[in-house]
């Protein structure tokens, strides 16, 4: 018995017609009926009754149907687990991130998955949150870590919450402190200090700017128009101070004094976003739960 003549001999039991099963299973309609045939032949027993535009099933074919299309559902499952495996094998995952993202929540996950699963590859795209979705809607990437909310909210996209992260302040050691001194920092405090200021459509920036306008100021830029990478660069030169993601100054605080602000502070939270109407690939699943376990 093989696997082909089962799948033949169920699309003629559903097709009730050998033209339109033949079809249905691409191949010659004289094929599928010798493949019937020898099925029949090997069992021992008939499976159709076989009248001009009547076909029907014998009670052997209907003994066999549900066996058929147990074993036929049986290697669909084992041909799609095998392949879900061979993904994790070798493949890609396409993720998108925003740089202070890049710097401060991925090291160390990428560092994790890349242990598990050497075989995949990880092609990392950085951008602002608003190129990122653009990206992801087009296809161009299986998941994004995006900053909510969205600069346009988009049906088209499933966002998972991961988490909510406090903003900090960070200036030169060398330089003197802001505030005063004050070992938190209130909004307010920066009006007047000279602003190391991120790159227009960075979520920082935004953010930045909106918190200094709601205390009735406009924040004062010293430097602007850098990456995550540069604004800390300057802030070490003493060039000013910036609003930075205190994961981002934990882990490249090095040279730089670290500063919290008072309650109620800044927060961002942070969010996995995938397109709602294609599942990502198994690879770029199992880095999703990594960093939902993250």
């Amino acid at each position: 018995m093989q696997f082909q003549q089962l799948q033949y001999f169920v699309a003629v039991a559903e097709t009730r017609h050998f033209t339109r099963a033949a079809d249905l299973v691409h191949v010659a309609q004289p094929s599928l009926s010798q493949q019937i045939k020898a099925l029949e032949r090997e069992l021992g027993a008939d499976l159709f009754l076989r009248a001009r535009g009547n076909i029907t099933l014998t009670d052997a074919g209907e003994a066999l149907l549900p066996l058929a299309r147990r074993i036929l559902a049986d290697a669909d499952t084992a041909r799609h687990e095998v392949q879900e495996l061979a993904q994790l094998r070798s493949g890609r995952v396409r993720l998108g991130a925003t740089p202070s993202l890049c710097t401060g929540l991925l090291p160390d996950v990428l560092h994790a998955f890349h242990d598990r699963y050497p075989g995949i590859r990880l092609l990392i795209e950085e951008g602002g949150s608003h190129d990122l979705v653009r990206e992801l809607a087009r296809g161009a990437l299986d998941l994004a870590l995006l900053v909510l909310p969205l600069p346009t909210p988009s049906p088209a996209l499933t966002t998972l919450e991961l988490l909510t992260e406090d903003l900090v302040v960070v200036s030169s050691p060398d330089a003197p402190a802001p505030g005063r001194g004050r070992r938190a920092l209130r909004i307010a405090d920066l009006e007047g200090a000279r602003l190391v200021m991120f790159r227009h459509g960075y979520d920082l920036r935004e953010l930045t700017v909106a918190a200094c306008r709601a205390e009735g100021f406009e924040p004062d830029f010293a430097v602007e128009g850098g990456e995550m990478d540069a604004v800390l660069g300057f802030v070490r030169a003493g060039l000013g101070v910036a609003v930075v993601p205190r994961m981002v100054a934990t882990r490249s605080g090095r040279g730089l004094r670290v500063t919290p602000l008072a309650q109620p502070g800044l927060h961002r939270t942070i969010a996995l976003a995938h397109r709602s109407d294609v599942a990502p690939p198994r690879a770029a699943r199992e880095l999703q739960r990594m960093l939902l376990e993250h």
